[in-house]
This record gives structure tokens, C-alpha cells and sequence, in this order.
């Protein structure tokens, strides 16, 4: 196979979008799609290899397996090491219970599984998570597992026909990708069969170039990397990916590796040496970003200046150099560091073994050998800050009458919300300890009749609308035939209402309108108050915009004086919308109870009031409710309009 310094162009192109992108850069905002690129260019450079090799009678497996080996393996072992120190130094116990896990299955080649099962709403913030990013790279490991074999298997049905069947299979491919973005968008995102299409994509293209050579099209070559760079620009995070969406980086990286032949415009741009540098080092300079700022924003702080970015990408690319040089390039040569195929499978498996053992020991010490008074207090801190389900996880999910949800058969207060709702039992209870309640909750479903958002990155597709919308209308037809209950508590942020496309009941998609939703919510009080049953919306709590409770435990942990305090309002948006809904219901503004001015206080008395960003912790939950009177306070406000 020929050298095409534009693959490498193209490769440059896409590491520069994925950094930028992670780094935050608003204008970047579809820079994720520089993983498929990445997935469509080493499509196209295995199968060439492998068709090369099968085609001449040389291909053997383990001489493909060795090729990846010293390809991939080095380098990701090589950060997987670098990452370990500064993990033990600076991570909380918690977070280092999820690096370990993440680094076993990143060992073991299925982390993207892994970051499947550990996403949703209340999972570990992404941001500090080092590798993360490793999910693409099992991907395509998963890949290489199976499709040599593939080839092996059926390259006796003749190019043609292989062509066809893999034509067909990336269809299959696609088709589930566009039904997987609906149902579980998550799943669709880290999963090897939603993105099987991508790499497959590659592969049909290297059957093109292996029959009919690398055309010369200027214009086919422009469009294509017009294409790639418009998705860099236009897509964003409501943008599905993958599905039919993806086609348009993916075609145009294809239309590249087609019609990019070394004389066109196209091409010539992306064999600049520039380029082609930033080419070379591009799987290090992957390898490396996500781990830099992982423990940056751990260290410093998650809302760092652009200025640090810049820093932070030039540390990175200057570590991707690093690696290439002494890392990456010696191990490719065969003749180089370790010659023999049997000493690097063993070596390999050595290393596996060992960060596996690593990983158990480490998850089990919660970080090595500190055990000291200064870890378990941290450790308590985190038990102090665990996830606030309210009542129990059974109130979190789906419509239900688990006895874990309520204190009484015949409630007198209803709670109904999302999970600013859920963070209000504590303190609701600890008002009024003989209280009649029952909670009904669900994560990110706003207490709005009829409406729900859409929002595919977070796992909110279509079947998980429904849901809402089923929960909300359970919720109601529970009310009324409840005959006790003298008044509801609605809580809710409402951040999703200006930017989240809205689904109704009959499945249409609305475009994002507060004015309109603000209606429907009104609507949603005025069923409830036609059952003469009295209602009170509370407001959500004032935010930074950063995980104050992680840096309640920075703080701890750093044994530092500095304030985990901040200004309110931040999040104009949330708090603008949350003050019309004044129109329609009387509102309990928390910031009264956890601000004395403009300024918000993280904890009061010793007790920590948020365990993240925006969610009270248990104990301030109860502590807020217990000294503030919740209970008489919102039933006074709930029944003065009634």
C-alpha cells in the first residue's frame, strides 16, 4: 500500500476538532465528529491492508494481530502509566474507584461498554474522567477482532460479492443506528454495532481504490472536505451521531479517500507538511488530551480560562511528540525494542495482567497506600455527598407505589417533580416528621402535562419522552383519585425549555419555546387546582455553574482555605424563566434559604448543602427544610391561591 500524505492531513483535521471540542470552544460545537472520520479513515486502511494481504496469500493472523499490537498498545499503555500518579495524588476516593474500573476495561478492550453502563444523569462528570476517550479506541479494537476473521472467512465468495455483503452490512449497520438514537441514544453512541456502518464505510472504500486506483476530482474532493469541516461548525450537541446525520462527515472523508489523488487542490492542502505532522502524532496527541485536562480541571478547577486550554493543548501535543518519537515509532519496527512475536504477545499479557490487578487493588483501597485519617475523612465527606434519590432509588425511574416512596397510604403532600424535586424530600420530611407525603419523581422530567425535551446526547430520545409523558399522566390520574391530599410540591430547574426540542404526546417535535411551554406548565396548575388541591412550584437552587460539592471535598482534600462560595444569579436563564412561572403559581425561592445577598453559601453550620452542581446533599437537604419550616411555609403558599 502506497503512502497518502492526505490520509494524514485528514487525521490532523480530525484530532485538532476532537481537542477543540473537549476544550470547550463554543464555536467548535460538533467537533466530536472527528471520531468518525477517524472511524471511516481506519475502515479504509485495514481493509486495504487486509485485502493486499489476503490477495497475494500472505495474510496470516497473527501477523495482522502483531501489526496492531505494536500499532496501538505502547502508546495507550504508555498514558494508562502516565495516568496512575497523579490519579493516587489527586483524585477523591470515588473518582478513583471509576478510574480504576475504567482502566480495567480499558485492558481488557471494552471500555466503550464500560462508559455505556456508567452513563446517565447521575453518573460521574465527564470532564474529569482521564480516559474516557478510550471508548473509540475499543471500538475499533472490537473491530480488528472480528472483521480479519470476517475477510478470512469469506474472501472465497470473490471482491465482488464481498463488496456487496459489506455494502449490506453497513446498511444493517446504519438502520440501527437511526432506531438506536431514538430508543437509547447513549447506547447507539458507545457501541460498536451503531458505529460498525463508519468503519465499514472505510472498508468499501479501500474495495473501490484496490479495483479502480485514487481518482482525481477536484470538485468531488472539496465538497468532501467541505462537508467534514461543516459538521465541525454546524452540528452540536442536539445533533445524533451516529445516524443518518454522520453521513455527511463520513461520505465526505470518503469522497477524500476516493477522488484525493496527490495532484488535486484537496489533497496538495493536506499533504502540507503542517499537517502531515500533526498527522503523525495525531493517535498520541488523542491518547494524551483527554488525560491533561482531565487533571487539570481536578486540580484547578472545571471552569478554567481558555487561556489554560491553550495551554493545556500545547502540553498535550508536546507529550504526543514525546510519545511518537520514543514510543510509537520504535515499537512499530519489528527489529526494534522487542523482535520477537512470541516476547510481545507475552509481554503483552504481562502488562494486561498486571494493570488488571492493579485496577482490583486499587478500586478495593479506594487509591493506593493512603489509609490514612486524611482519607477517610474524604471518604466520609463522599458518603455525606452521595446521589440524593429523595426517599429511595424506587422513586427515581418509572410511575410507581412502592411503600419506599411514601409515609402514608393517605398522603396529604405530594411531591412531583424531576430530581430537584427528589432532593426536597429530606428537607420536607425533617419539617414535619409526622408528615402524610408521598413522593413521585423521575430524572430530568419536568412536571409539564403533554411536553417533555429531547435531548439524544443525554440518552433522552424518543422512547424516553414517552416515559415522561406516561409518568406525568399517571401522576395526575393518581391525584385524582387521592382523595387527602391537601397540596403538591413542583420542582424543576426548566433549563432543557430554551434549547431542547419539544416532543408532544402525539409525537410531534416543536422547536425549543419557553413562552409556549410556559403556557402548557400553567395548564399543568390549573388541572391540578380544578381538584381543589392546592400547588406550589420550588424554585431550583442557585448554581455556579461548577460542582460546588466536589469542591467542598477539593477543599477537605487540599486542606485549603479557599471558599466553595459563590455569586448568584448565574444561571440567568433557569432563574429568569423559573420568576414567569410566577404568572401561574406561587413560588418558594431557595436562594432565600441558602443566600444572603448576592452571595450563596456552599455549606452552613458545618452542614454540606450541595452534593454537585445544583442538587442539595441529604443533609442539607434536611438541615434547609428542618431550620427554614418547609412544610408550613410551601402549604402556606400552595393554599393562598387556591
Amino acid at each position: 500500500m502506497s503512502y497518502r500524505p492526505e490520509i494524514d492531513g485528514l487525521r490532523a483535521i480530525a484530532v485538532l476538532a476532537v481537542i477543540l471540542f473537549h476544550a470547550g470552544f463554543d464555536w467548535i460545537s460538533g467537533g466530536y465528529i472527528g471520531v468518525d472520520v477517524f472511524f471511516v479513515i481506519s475502515g479504509y486502511l485495514i481493509t486495504t491492508i487486509l485485502i493486499n494481504d489476503l490477495a497475494q496469500k500472505r495474510f496470516t493472523l497473527l501477523g495482522f494481530y502483531e501489526r496492531r499490537v505494536r500499532r496501538i498498545l505502547p502508546a495507550l499503555f504508555f498514558v494508562m502509566l502516565a495516568c496512575i500518579p497523579f490519579s493516587w495524588m489527586w483524585m477523591l476516593p470515588s473518582e478513583m474507584k471509576d478510574f480504576s474500573d475504567s482502566f480495567f476495561a480499558v485492558s481488557l478492550f471494552f471500555s466503550n461498554i464500560f462508559f455505556w453502563a456508567k452513563s446517565g444523569y447521575f453518573a460521574p462528570a465527564v470532564e474529569t474522567m482521564p480516559l474516557l476517550h478510550t471508548w473509540s479506541l475499543a471500538v475499533e479494537e472490537q473491530f480488528y477482532l472480528v472483521f480479519p476473521l470476517f475477510l478470512l472467512l469469506t474472501w472465497r465468495l470473490g471482491l465482488r460479492n464481498l463488496f456487496v455483503l459489506l455494502s449490506l452490512l453497513a446498511l444493517a449497520s446504519l438502520v440501527l443506528s437511526e432506531i438506536g438514537w431514538r430508543r437509547d441514544a447513549v447506547a447507539n453512541f458507545y457501541l460498536a454495532h451503531a458505529r460498525a456502518w463508519e468503519l465499514l464505510a472505510g472498508s468499501i472504500a479501500a474495495f473501490i481504490v484496490q479495483r479502480r486506483g485514487v481518482g482525481q476530482n477536484n470538485v468531488l474532493t472539496a465538497f468532501g472536505l467541505l462537508t467534514i469541516i461543516f459538521s465541525v461548525f454546524a452540528f452540536d450537541e442536539t445533533t445524533p451521531v451516529p445516524s443518518v446525520y454522520a453521513l455527511v462527515p463520513v461520505l465526505g472523508t470518503v469522497l477524500v479517500i476516493l477522488f484525493g489523488a496527490r495532484e488535486t487542490l484537496v489533497a496538495r492542502l493536506l499533504g502540507t507538511r503542517v499537517l502531515v505532522g500533526l498527522g503523525l502524532i495525531s493517535y498520541s496527541a488523542y491518547l494524551w488530551h483527554q488525560p491533561v485536562f482531565a487533571f487539570a480541571r481536578i486540580r484547578l478547577g472545571e471552569n478554567l480560562p481558555w487561556m489554560a486550554y491553550v495551554l493545556l493543548i500545547g502540553l498535550s501535543f508536546g507529550l504526543a511528540v514525546f510519545s511518537w518519537k520514543f514510543v510509537e515509532t520504535p515499537f512499530r519496527k519489528p527489529r526494534m525494542l522487542i523482535g520477537s512475536r512470541t516476547v510481545l504477545f507475552s509481554s503483552t499479557a504481562a502488562v494486561i495482567v498486571c494493570f488488571c490487578v492493579f485496577s482490583a487493588l486499587s478500586r478495593q483501597a479506594g487509591g493506593f497506600g493512603d489509609v490514612s485519617e486524611h482519607r477517610r475523612m474524604l471518604a466520609d465527606l463522599e458518603v455525606r455527598a452521595e446521589i440524593n434519590h429523595g426517599m429511595s432509588t424506587e422513586c427515581e425511574w418509572r410511575f410507581n407505589l412502592s411503600e419506599n416512596c411514601e409515609t402514608s397510604k393517605e398522603p396529604k403532600v405530594l411531591l412531583w417533580g424531576d430530581s430537584y424535586a427528589m432532593h426536597l424530600s429530606q428537607g420536607i420530611i425533617a419539617s414535619k416528621p409526622d408528615i402524610l407525603f408521598r413522593q413521585h419523581t423521575i430524572s430530568s422530567c419536568s412536571p409539564i402535562l403533554g411536553y417533555a425535551g429531547l435531548n439524544v446526547k443525554e440518552g433522552r430520545g424518543f422512547a424516553w419522552v414517552e416515559n415522561c409523558h406516561a409518568f406525568n399522566n399517571s401522576v395526575l390520574a393518581w391525584l385524582a383519585e387521592a382523595e387527602t391530599v391537601e397540596f403538591v410540591i413542583l420542582s424543576s430547574p426548566f433549563d432543557w425549555v430554551e434549547k431542547e426540542q419539544i416532543v408532544g404526546e402525539d409525537g410531534s417535535v416543536l422547536d425549543p419555546d419557553p413562552a409556549f411551554l410556559k403556557a402548557q406548565f400553567g395548564e399543568t396548575v390549573r388541572k391540578i387546582r380544578d381538584l381543589g388541591v392546592g400547588v406550589v412550584l420550588v424554585s431550583p437552587t442557585p448554581r455556579s455553574g461548577a460542582d460546588i460539592g466536589r469542591c467542598l471535598m477539593r477543599k477537605a482534600q487540599n486542606k485549603s482555605a479557599k471558599s466553595c462560595s459563590f455569586a448568584f444569579p448565574n444561571d440567568h436563564f433557569s432563574n429568569d424563566f423559573v420568576q414567569s412561572l410566577e404568572d401561574h403559581v406561587s413560588v418558594y425561592w431557595l436562594q432565600d434559604d441558602i443566600c444572603e445577598g448576592t452571595n450563596c453559601r456552599a455549606e452552613i453550620d458545618g452542614k454540606m448543602i450541595y452534593r454537585d452542581s445544583g442538587h442539595l446533599s441529604k443533609e442539607g437537604s434536611a438541615y434547609l427544610g428542618k431550620t427554614r419550616d418547609w412544610h408550613n411555609r410551601m402549604k402556606t403558599l400552595a393554599l393562598s391561591t387556591l
